[in-house]
């Protein structure tokens, strides 16, 4: 194919939209209204539907990686939002150091693993 490619967007569920859109609005992404059920969320050159959808299965096994330009700093941000307590459900684990880079995590209200990171060498 010789078509540029412009994005990438996957489509994630939730297990309660309403908590699941406010999360991802704190987390500072914009939300685009598509459908009563559907909405885009972006930030800068990203963005990903979320739909009032939930199939426990497919949560459960749905994880996402967003590239950081410092994942420290982006830690400590995440730190400031207080997610946890906000969403019971939501469960931040800290930055590790691995061979490629680094990275923390984040699961939101549904379960959903987003994978925050920052490579070492390109």
């Amino acid at each position: 194919m010789k078509q540029n490619v412009k994005s990438l967007r996957p489509f994630i569920g939730a297990e309660n939209f309403e908590i699941s859109r406010k999360f991802y609005a704190d987390l500072g992404f914009e939300e685009i209204i598509l459908e009563y059920n559907l909405s885009l969320f972006k930030k800068q050159e990203i963005g990903f539907y979320l739909q009032d959808a939930y199939v426990k299965d497919w949560i459960d096994n749905t994880m996402l990686f967003m590239e950081v330009e410092n994942v420290e700093d982006f830690w400590q941000e995440l730190l400031s939002l207080n997610l946890p307590e906000k969403y019971g459900k939501v469960k931040l684990s800290p930055v590790r150091t691995l061979d490629w880079g680094k990275e923390c995590f984040v699961h939101d209200p549904s379960g959903i693993l987003w994978h925050f990171g920052e490579f070492f060498n390109k």
